[in-house]
């Protein structure tokens, strides 16, 4: 059993200290972020909290400071917990794997590709499908592409190690369990289920995690 390391220490407290920060913010004066949008509300302080989520490039709300804080941002307490929860288990030992340097460079990478792929297809929904301009004004926040991208990580190194499963309870190998919660992903991103999870954001940082390790196997790392 792999100790809580301390990159990932420090990724716990932040992410826990962000949400409570946050929460001086306030919540969106209307309610839920989607009141503000269906009212074409233009108000940027309006927002509360959400100000911090990420939003399209072309929306009236986007800032550059989104990129980077919508990693730190959660929704709720159970968004939260089950985002922490698995950079406790799954963090640990890829960071005793790699070291603390590779180890962050990992974490952010996956964060910064799955918010890109989120927006790539989130653009081509506006502007090649004809989506609503005011889907860009949809926040998406959270740390969920980059565990995505640490259980891809940990897939590809302990490939054998088993996973409880919770529902059915059963044990699965870690390669598995990753390859089959991509698939569902894919899956329930193409059919449009469950709209309010940014499915693609999840596979974004899958993918970028994925390329980045083959990319250290082949050519190393000078981190």
């Amino acid at each position: 059993m792999f100790r809580v390391t301390e990159v990932v220490k420090h990724l716990l407290i932040i992410n826990v200290l962000m949400y409570l920060g946050t929460m001086l913010l306030g919540d969106p004066s209307h309610g839920t972020s989607l009141d503000l949008v269906n009212e074409k509300v233009t108000d940027f302080s309006l927002w509360g909290r959400y100000r911090l989520a990420m939003f399209f490039p072309t929306s009236d709300y986007f800032r550059p400071f989104q990129i980077v804080t919508h990693m730190f941002m959660h929704a709720d307490i159970g968004h939260l917990f089950f985002n922490m929860f698995a950079v406790f288990m799954f963090g640990p030992p890829l960071e005793a794997t790699w070291g603390p340097k590779r180890f962050l460079f990992y974490y952010l990478l996956t964060g910064f590709g799955s918010v890109l792929l989120h927006t790539l297809v989130r653009g081509l929904e506006i502007y090649w499908f004809g989506e609503s301009m005011f889907a860009a004004n949809v926040p998406s926040l959270g740390a969920s592409g980059a565990v995505f991208g640490l259980l891809v990580g940990y897939g590809m190194l302990f490939p054998d190690n088993r996973i409880m499963l919770l529902f059915p309870p059963i044990p699965l190998k870690a390669k598995y369990f990753v390859l089959i919660y991509a698939a569902v992903e894919l899956f329930m991103g193409l059919g449009n289920f469950n709209t309010g999870v940014a499915h693609y954001a999840h596979l974004g940082g899958a993918l970028f995690g994925f390329l980045l390790i083959l990319y250290w196997r082949k050519f190393g790392s000078r981190l």
